[in-house]
């Protein structure tokens, strides 16, 4: 009899059978929501997504890592071209003198506008001479009295002249400093054909690095929200600066 009383007495507790005071009976809880699944489209485009992302950082960093030092250096000397009236540099001249063996003179072609190099023999005895080495550069065999040539180089001008008489060398070169030379580097001024296929490849580069780094800003862009404000800034601010202030 005690044992019925004591059941009924739990049945009507409220804290002990969950039901609402008042003999209300108790609401189920509500079910955990269940994960959504994603659709076999949104999974391929979450592919599609992935492998150009890393496609896109792999050809980021290594147009970065092959262009660094290069960019560095147009970076810096654009700095140093810009100044370049502000940068003092006193060019030093160095004069030298020496002579060909007469047998050698006969070589040496007629006046005319031709701009052949000199002949093989010739140049290296002109080469022995003088600190200048003419091999290969284009002579100028116009003047009647002497043979000509034209050898400047990045930050520096150089010449040698030979007299079609007395077979007498003359050779001067004008040093004007390692800013200048590290200039002519930048504007490719005198550099050569190695030089001028260099920054063909490194200019290709740093399109590949700036083309990369659009599509990335582009994929992140939604998470980042100055991202195009400041890309606009970007192309604007020079647009304005060539049209307000350049005339």
């Amino acid at each position: 009899m005690e044992a019925a009383d004591a059941l009924e007495q739990r049945a009507d507790n409220p804290r002990v059978t969950g039901a609402p005071a008042g003999g209300e009976p108790a609401q189920p809880m509500p079910a955990p929501p269940r994960a959504k699944t994603a659709t076999p489209g949104a999974k391929k485009k979450k592919k599609v997504r992935a492998f150009w992302l890393k496609q896109l950082h792999t050809w980021h960093w290594v147009s970065a890592a092959i262009s660094l030092a290069a960019m560095f250096l147009f970076s810096v000397t654009g700095i140093t071209l810009n100044h370049a009236a502000s940068i003092g540099a006193e060019p030093v001249v160095t004069k030298s003198e020496g002579k060909l063996p007469a047998a050698l003179l006969t070589k040496l072609r007629a006046p005319g506008d031709a701009t052949d190099p000199l002949p093989a023999d010739v140049a290296k005895a002109v080469a022995g001479a003088v600190p200048l080495n003419p091999a290969g550069r284009a002579a100028d065999w116009s003047a009647d009295d002497e043979v000509y040539i034209a050898m400047p180089g990045p930050g520096r001008d150089a010449w040698v002249s030979i007299d079609r008489t007395t077979g007498q060398v003359a050779a001067e070169v004008t040093d004007r400093g390692w800013i200048s030379y590290l200039n002519d580097l930048h504007k490719g001024r005198n550099t050569g054909d190695a030089w001028f296929w260099f920054i063909d490849l490194f200019a290709g580069a740093c399109v590949l690095f700036t083309l990369t780094g659009l599509l990335l800003l582009q994929l992140h862009a939604k998470h980042r929200p100055m991202t195009w404000p400041l890309v606009i800034l970007s192309l604007i601010a020079p647009v304005l600066l060539a049209l307000l202030f350049i005339h």
